[in-house]
């Protein structure tokens, strides 16, 4: 697990990498996606163990059903199946969750201390272009924010075509391969954003850390973030 240790306040975050859980097989072994074929009691356990590492009540741990779009809502303990691909509470104690296997966790913080709140963003290239990093700030309100950038398929890895990178700027495709990181701090900083961290971990290139989809063609577990306000 990789913890983030900004900004100053009340808050527990973690991004999730796949080692410390109890799958097997292709999705050995901290897997948290129960949309794989991964056996759901190993995939609820293993989100126990990731709850642990926050010190977060299992039985409120909020999750999407993420479908790259521009959607963040309030959260809500225990709330599964949303369609949405952001979180966010101002609720302390209340644990929210975005997967990825490839595409980018982003968390956002109000960085102010007076009224924490915290969001949670599951990003690829479709919800970048349709806006989900400016709808997880706006949803934080006014204020200074914090971002961080978690592990996702890097620029050494991520190939796209050129429908995709005609969508971006010339500057973040090299080869038709999309820098998917720069990307996502562009657009974080053109929301507002205060601060932003960028880990540059390419999930693609670190099998034995994290799950990839593309590396492994669709056969795979999910990483994420995970975060509270404690």
């Amino acid at each position: 697990m990789i913890r983030w240790k900004s900004p100053p306040g009340p808050y527990e975050v973690v991004f999730s990498t796949r080692e410390g859980g109890v799958s097997e097989g292709p999705w050995a072994s901290l897997n948290l996606g129960r949309m794989t074929a991964d056996e759901p009691e190993r995939v609820e356990e293993n989100r126990r163990r990731l709850c642990a590492g926050v010190e977060a009540d299992p039985d409120a741990l909020a999750l999407n059903y993420q479908h790259h779009s521009a959607t963040v809502v309030r959260a809500r303990p225990g709330a599964r199946g949303d369609r949405a691909d952001g979180l966010w509470t101002d609720e302390p104690g209340l644990p929210v969750l975005a997967l990825s296997a490839d595409c980018l966790p982003i968390v956002l913080a109000r960085a102010n201390g007076s009224r924490p709140a915290l969001a949670v963003l599951h990003a690829g290239w479709r919800g970048l272009l349709v806006g989900i990093v400016g709808a997880g700030v706006e949803a934080l309100g006014p204020g200074p924010v914090a971002a961080a950038i978690g592990p996702g398929i890097g620029p050494c890895c991520y190939e796209v075509g050129p429908e995709v990178s005609a969508q971006f700027d010339h500057d973040l495709t090299s080869s038709r391969h999309l820098d998917l990181w720069t990307a996502a701090e562009r657009a974080l900083r053109a929301a507002g954003c205060a601060s932003v961290e960028r880990m540059d971990l390419c999930t693609a290139c670190n099998p034995e850390r994290f799950f990839s989809h593309r590396r492994d063609d669709g056969i795979t577990g999910r990483q994420g973030v995970i975060g509270l306000i404690a």
